[in-house]
């Protein structure tokens, strides 16, 4: 089954071109199912990309999904049109009023930031706090990961050395975890981030550890209700996007290394490698089913 998109949403035509099922609000509503509400609170600067990295993610489903995206109404991005944001992009005040099956909040750009000098944290804070009553499950990402680590559960980031940048093989620590059903091991997955949460403060917190890299540390965990899912590397990101901010960041003049298992041979010259497609399709497609379809209720106004 589709993603519901609205119809002239850049990411429709975009995955109509990789042979991705979507379909439009009017054919969804011809279908006699209810479809799982789904909001993405998207963070990134990047706003088209990050879309259409996550729909390609929840599109390998048998399940309909009606996405909401969401904005902050406390911070103006710079690097999207206002007309984009307008027309596609609600705000808390507007679902706040109403319950979703899952919940995603992404990663963002402003990790070397103390939470509360983040200009949106606040409202982040009141979506947070929304979700425990309002959303079945909530899959928080990279900063997104971070912040929902610190604001549930009080778990401290804290400053890495350099950044890490690149590829690391991952490891299932319970494998009977039905969120990383069907990973291999180890598994690849991308990260990108100047700060890290220590695995052993998440489970003083009472989180369950899912899986782990000897390189770089936790990558999953998750509440024991599958209420709160925390995944601290970006497997939504496509084949290009860490050559991107790579290529970014030397032309701003950042001392950074290339990304770790990403070019063949290290080398930036060579065209980079995705060894991450099918553990990420799966982490999404694993959350969908176990963490919010056989979970949520029918009736989403039994959430409150």
């Amino acid at each position: 089954m589709p993603v519901t998109l609205p119809a002239h949403l850049p990411a429709v035509e975009t995955l109509g071109a990789e042979n991705v099922f979507v379909m439009n609000k009017l054919q969804a509503q011809a279908q006699d199912i209810r479809p799982l509400k789904i909001g993405i609170v998207n963070l990134m600067p990047t706003k088209i990309e990050t879309e259409t990295q996550i729909l390609r993610m929840l599109s390998n489903t048998p399940l309909q999904v009606e996405i909401i995206l969401l904005q902050m109404r406390s911070y103006k991005p710079k690097n999207i049109a206002k007309e984009h944001l307008d027309a596609f992009y609600q705000t808390f005040d507007d679902v706040k009023n109403s319950s979703l099956d899952g919940l995603i909040i992404t990663g963002a750009p402003v990790e070397t930031l103390p939470f509360a000098k983040v200009d949106y944290w606040d409202e982040l804070c009141e979506i947070m706090e929304w979700s425990k009553t309002h959303v079945y499950s909530t899959m928080h990402i990279c900063w997104g990961a971070q912040a929902g680590l610190f604001y549930h559960y009080g778990v401290e980031k804290f400053p890495l050395k350099t950044k890490i940048s690149g590829v690391f093989p991952h490891r299932v620590v319970i494998p009977t975890c039905l969120l990383t059903r069907g990973f291999d091991d180890p598994f690849f997955a991308p990260h990108s981030r100047y700060t890290g949460v220590n695995a052993e403060d998440v489970k003083k917190a009472g989180l369950v550890v899912v899986s782990e890299s000897d390189e770089v540390g936790l990558y999953i965990a998750a509440s024991k209700n599958r209420r709160q899912v925390f995944v601290t590397g970006h497997p939504e990101y496509d084949k290009h996007t860490l050559d991107i901010e790579y290529r970014r960041d030397i032309t701003k003049g950042l001392a950074v290394r290339p990304p770790v298992n990403y070019y063949p041979g290290n080398n930036p010259d060579n065209p980079p490698e995705m060894r991450w497609r099918s553990h990420a399709h799966l982490l999404f497609a694993n959350w969908l089913n176990y963490y919010v379809y056989q979970e949520t209720p029918y009736n989403l106004a039994s959430l409150l």
